[in-house]
């Protein structure tokens, strides 16, 4: 994509700002990924994309507002240089970036993550020149070529699983000069053509380990994996493999989320409302109310994921004042219910869910409410443990 001279300028200018910043706030202590920052075109990576608008429509819907070049230059390029996710793809489904219009809801289904977090993920998986390095979720291509300027195109292999959004970032990468080995391929097979890897870095998140990926992986190689489920909570862990194939490390600290690998996200439940009428009539008092997973805290981000954890296949929707969670490989479900200064819960089916998740809430106090790097994943003949000295452990969903 050709620019006037006075757009390069000013996106020059956007850059070394940028750049400026994110040394301010401790994200680019090393110099060569700050030069990076200072190089790399995002603008070329990012021709349209959605901000919400400052209102919801009349049914509560976010308003996602179109943003390009020919719509708003000024916006556009004020948006391509902030630490923001820019989101450039709704339910699968690519728009007309020619005649865009704006969108009420939706699931962002590709984006270019916030630059802070693309520069925090390449830091947290230990990438250095010479690493054969494997990047799951190329997307527009931006931390893709972020990388290449950092480490050179030769040692960088990134894939999509889609093939438009590839073909436009190809385009945009190969503008720029950089030349990585690009594939459209799902992230939950790796790609087995460029392996063995030192690195592999996902930008997406899964459920479970991939098997593919500890398979690709030279030993003493690190894999950098945000973990995610049904309930959004979301957990990245850094894992390193051992001679013999097993992988294990921390959790690390820090509120993250990706999109989840497309193969791994939640699946539709059908109406909530359908799932009560079985219910039993007679209803506890909680012992936990649902906000200490559900809370905008710190806390409540990484309890969400341990809570995950013990009900794996459960999703959890909120209709009006009340909390329901659904299980749709049990058949099981529960309702939370504010009365007064408690929660009423209603539980049914061979799982009693938020039970499941109380006893994981008794257990994480007990211990003294550890932090996400005191506990450690261990992957082994397809089993995954994550565990903790204090803590029973927990099995994340088989891969």
């Amino acid at each position: 994509m050709t620019m006037p001279s006075h757009v390069e300028a000013d996106a020059l200018s956007l850059r070394e700002a940028m750049a400026k910043a994110l040394t301010e706030e401790g994200v680019l202590a090393d110099p060569a990924w700050r030069q990076a920052v200072q190089t790399v075109p995002r603008h070329q990576f990012t021709p349209g994309f959605y901000l919400p608008a400052d209102q919801r429509d009349e049914h509560g819907l976010t308003v996602w507002q179109p943003v390009t070049a020919d719509l708003d230059p000024a916006r556009w390029l004020s948006a391509a240089y902030s630490d923001t996710t820019l989101i450039t793809q709704f339910d699968g489904h690519e728009p007309d970036w020619t005649q865009p219009t704006a969108r009420h809801g939706g699931t962002p289904t590709s984006s270019s993550t916030l630059p802070s977090l693309v520069l925090r993920m390449w830091s947290d998986a230990d990438v250095h020149e010479g690493h054969t390095t494997l990047e799951i979720g190329t997307g527009t291509g931006y931390s893709t070529a972020l990388a290449c300027e950092r480490l050179g195109s030769s040692p960088i292999t990134s894939i999509e699983v889609d093939p438009h959004r590839l073909d436009q970032a190809a385009n945009a990468l190969y503008g720029c000069g950089y030349t990585p080995t690009l594939a459209v391929a799902d992230g939950l097979y790796g790609y087995w053509p460029e392996a063995k890897f030192d690195r592999i870095v996902a930008a997406c998140s899964f459920r479970t380990v991939p098997p593919a990926l500890l398979a690709q992986t030279r030993p003493g190689g690190k894999v950098l994996l945000t973990l995610s489920g049904w309930l959004y909570g979301y957990a990245r862990v850094l894992l390193t493999v051992a001679q013999d194939g097993t992988a294990e490390g921390p959790l690390l600290p820090g509120t993250v989320s990706f999109m989840s690998a497309r193969t791994h996200a939640a699946p539709a439940f059908g109406n909530p409302a359908h799932w009560a009428t079985d219910l039993p009539d007679k209803a506890r008092t909680a012992r936990h109310r649902p906000g200490r997973i559900t809370d905008a805290t710190r806390e409540a981000f990484h309890l969400r994921f341990l809570a995950q954890s013990t009900v794996p296949h459960t999703q959890m929707v909120t209709v009006g004042q009340v909390v329901h969670l659904v299980d749709v490989v049990t058949g099981s479900a529960a309702t939370l219910t504010p009365e007064d200064e408690t929660w009423q819960v209603r539980e049914g089916g061979p799982v009693n869910l938020w039970q499941r998740i109380e006893n994981l809430l008794d257990a994480y106090d007990a211990a003294g409410t550890p932090a996400p790097e005191t506990f450690t994943l261990h992957a082994r003949d397809r089993e995954l443990l994550l565990r903790h000295p204090q803590m029973p452990t927990l099995t994340l969903p088989p891969p």
